[in-house]
């Protein structure tokens, strides 16, 4: 801070405000020079320094005008009163000593500055914040004492024009000892009495410890506690800026990232322990903790050759490893394998040996087609493609698997307004007797008319139904629809007795009282309990626990027929088979592949291979029929599509069988019409 006019004052001192005096005290005598003709004052004792007077009563021209003074003169200054001059003198220096006072005693530093921003006077608390006594100070440049760095050049210009009352900033004090004093600096302008500036006036308050608790807070704000790793706000911190650097706002299209110069690239490893939460369950959280300490400290260890790259805690036992300048998918890969390495070797954990092991989905990819959310939403989604591939790996995000998994996110979100909607509909296939050839019932379909993706087959949302629960509601829907359909062939076809055969998920024995829901739809139908047929999968029948037993057993008091679908994939547990009330069992349709033509040179490439195997598979099912028939049990067999399969099943002594050989599924008007002409027409595989 630079004046022109250079001030000589050594020490500070306060400007008086005594008026004039002579050598006796009276007012008016000049006490240091003599008076001013005709005016009985000192020069510029009021008067800013050089101020023009009137030549006629010496009255100071502030704006260059005077209107002439009175010819008589000027009138005389009324006579103090008497010891007025002695009580006011008295108060001046009473005010003065009260000033230098609390500018000596004040708790936070003060130092007047003189135009070449040099000390002309500090306080003790001053020269206490930098280590040093107040006399060494005077005459020290006040840049030897606050770091001038990120001061403003315009400052004292701005104090000048009175742009600026004040101004305040957060600055560095070189202590002698040479540690750091954080302050708080206000810097303020003193003017003489004719507004021309005279002094700086810097006011100096300690705020270390306020820093240091802010660091601490901000520490605890982006650190998990237990791992001191960054947390999850401060990885997307660092992943923001790594896009930002690039200058990036929102994806761009391949054409507009080509155009770019910079090339840079960014991924992430998303990393989850396997099984972890069995180790909580079983050992205790103490030593869950205790185990996620190691492998923190094993993943930063795994990267501490890579200063750059950033291992974060993201919640529970995930993690992730930000590579900000990314050199291509083979580095993140590697490091993917790294990180599995690092943590091969079992922990030893309160006296416990723990083997861990980890799934790992990695993301790289340029930073000018994502953004931050798609990238960890992506990474996300990848670790978890990982576990269901089998754990204990690194997986590669796939963008056609990407695009799979989001549409089968948008059709589980869509499930339960496209059942309000009337989007579903049921097809039937024909269960064909293979000793008369008639018809004897029909599978019920589900088939999902989506208005973007078309005729959806149910394998492609009845598992996401199941994971949803929207299987409830739309297991309802289909087998009220199919009891109403059946109730229509039988009214048409009264003979006949065409029964249908609707498939049950567990989810709805589990999530709803399905007794009461197929009472219901059998009341409304009008629809037999004999001619209902429910379908359930070998796995979800014998699976633990007693409920759908006990379902199960209430159905088939209700008349109404009990199906194992595709039996011998599942528990296999034929012991069940005499206590369980079932009426039919459905053979998975891997046992009928057999029991096509043979390929003469078998499908393994040996001679002979495929006799062998459909041989092995007719002795199989043989052996199931018969088994079935002594429980007194029908069986039907599924996807028959060749006269010489339907053939060499009935000589099984196989019941019933479905399949395209037979009908495709189709409308329910398409049963109806092989009903009328008594016989099934084979279809065309």
């Amino acid at each position: 801070m630079r004046h022109e006019q250079p001030h000589q004052h050594r020490h500070l001192s306060f400007p008086s405000l005594r008026p004039a005096q002579g050598t006796d005290g009276a007012p008016g005598a000049p006490s240091d020079g003599a008076p001013d003709a005709g005016s009985g004052r000192r020069p510029g004792a009021d008067d800013a320094p050089g101020a023009a007077r009137c030549p006629t009563c010496s009255a100071p021209l502030a704006d260059g005008t005077h209107r002439p003074a009175d010819p008589a003169g000027p009138a005389p200054a009324p006579a103090p009163a008497p010891g007025s001059t002695d009580r006011l003198l008295a108060a001046l220096s009473a005010s003065e000593s009260r000033f230098r006072a609390a500018f000596c005693d004040a708790g936070i530093g003060m130092a007047l500055l003189d135009p070449d921003d040099r000390i002309i006077e500090v306080n003790p608390a001053f020269a206490t914040l930098v280590g040093c006594g107040v006399v060494d100070l005077v005459r020290t440049h006040i840049h030897d004492i606050i770091d001038p760095e990120g001061m403003p050049d315009r400052l004292f210009p701005e104090l000048v024009r009175g742009d600026r009352e004040r101004v305040r900033v957060e600055k560095q004090l070189k202590h002698r000892e040479g540690r750091t004093v954080w302050s708080k600096v206000t810097i303020s302008l003193i003017r003489d009495g004719a507004g021309s500036p005279q002094y700086t006036l810097a006011m100096v308050e300690d705020i270390t410890e306020q820093r240091r608790l802010g660091d601490r807070l901000e520490y605890q704000a982006l650190h998990d506690p237990l791992t001191r790793l960054p947390n999850r706000t401060f990885f997307f911190d660092r992943l923001d800026a790594a896009c930002l650097t690039a200058g990036i706002t929102a994806p761009e299209t391949a054409e507009t990232a080509a155009d770019r110069p910079d090339g840079r690239r960014v991924g992430v490893c998303y990393l989850d322990l396997d099984g972890f939460a069995a180790i909580n369950e079983t050992l205790g959280h103490h030593i869950g903790d205790q185990l996620l300490i190691a492998v923190a400290a094993r993943l930063r260890h795994g990267v501490s050759d890579h200063s750059s790259h950033l291992v974060a805690r993201m919640g529970g036992d995930e993690f992730a490893v930000l590579v900000a300048d990314s050199r291509g998918s083979e580095q993140l890969t590697e490091l993917a394998t790294r990180l599995l390495e690092a943590l091969e070797r079992p922990f030893d954990v309160a006296g416990h040996r723990l083997a861990v092991t980890a799934s790992v989905g990695v993301v790289e990819r340029s930073v000018h087609e994502t953004t931050p959310a798609d990238l960890v939403k992506d990474a996300d989604s990848t670790l978890y493609w990982s576990k269901a591939d089998g754990r204990a790996r690194w997986t590669l995000y796939d963008p056609d698997r990407g695009a799979h998994q989001l549409t089968r996110q948008l059709l589980a979100t869509a499930l339960r307004p496209a059942l309000e909607r009337g989007e579903f509909t049921v097809e039937y296939q024909p269960l064909v007797g293979l000793a008369d050839g008639a018809v004897h019932g029909a599978e019920a379909l589900v088939r999902w008319r989506h208005p973007r993706y078309g005729t959806l087959s149910p394998d492609r949302f009845i598992p996401l139904a199941e994971e949803s629960g929207a299987i409830v509601p739309l297991g309802t829907w289909v087998l009220e629809e199919s009891c109403r359909q059946a109730r229509r062939w039988l009214t048409e076809f009264p003979d006949n007795e065409t029964f249908v055969s609707v498939n049950l998920a567990a989810r709805q024995i589990w999530d709803s009282d399905v007794v009461a829901d197929v009472a219901r739809a059998l009341e409304s139908s009008g629809l037999p309990a004999r001619l209902l047929q429910l379908e359930i999968t070998e796995s979800a029948l014998l699976g633990p626990g007693g409920r759908p037993l006990q379902s199960l057993q209430a159905l088939a008091d209700m008349g109404v027929r009990i199906a194992i679908d595709d039996f011998g994939t599942g528990y296999s547990n034929l012991a069940y088979l005499s206590r369980l009330p079932v009426h039919v069992l459905k053979l998975d349709g891997t046992f009928i592949e057999g029991f096509r033509d043979p390929d003469p040179a078998g499908r393994t490439g040996l001679p002979g291979a495929g006799s062998r195997r459909s041989d092995a598979d007719e002795q199989i099912v043989g052996a199931m029929v018969q088994l079935a028939h002594t429980l007194g049990l029908t069986v039907t067999a599924e996807g028959i599509e060749s006269a010489a399969q339907a053939e060499r099943l009935r000589l099984t002594g196989c019941d019933t069988a479905q399949g395209w050989y037979f009908a495709k599924p189709g409308e329910a008007e398409h049963v109806a019409a092989i009903l009328r002409e008594r016989r099934p027409r084979p279809a065309t595989p």
